[in-house]
């Protein structure tokens, strides 16, 4: 018989509001004195009486197509960071993942675009998308930009 659990107490709740003998006494019945929350219990979504900045007024903003502003903009890279990369190289999506410059996930998800912050001393040949102030610097340094590559 080692299979038989054993009992297990089980203390039952007391129940308010039904006189001195529940074991929670009468008249206020554990919710102090007086006020909104010792005369009934007010509604999940209550937040007091303030109107203009109240959860459910403030619902319908996050809710669509303005929620998530800028994630379907491309990651942006600065032309300095290229620097990192070997001399001679086609700069895709696929090399800037191996050099640790983008993450994967968000490379493929969002895409890739060079901006011109900075400077750039070596020739690459660059494939991905790019502004016209970072092809020209590219160009300056002897490297090649192909557009719709």
């Amino acid at each position: 018989m080692a299979d038989k659990l054993p009992k297990i107490k089980v203390k039952k709740a007391k129940r308010l509001g039904r006189g001195y003998g529940s074991g929670r006494g009468g008249h206020t019945v554990g919710r102090g004195q007086k006020g909104q929350k010792a005369r009934n219990k007010p509604g999940a979504l209550f937040e007091g009486l303030k109107m203009k900045k109240s959860f459910i007024k403030r619902l319908p903003l996050s809710r669509g197509k303005g929620r998530f502003k800028g994630k379907d903009k491309p990651i942006i890279i600065k032309i300095g960071y290229l620097n990192i990369l070997p001399s001679a190289s086609r700069v895709d999506i696929e090399l800037l993942v191996k050099a640790g410059v983008v993450r994967e996930k968000d490379a493929k998800a969002y895409g890739v675009k060079i901006l011109g912050n900075g400077e750039i001393n070596k020739k690459l040949t660059v494939l991905v998308p790019i502004s016209n102030a970072s092809a020209k610097k590219i160009e300056k340094a002897g490297g090649k930009v192909v557009k719709n590559a």
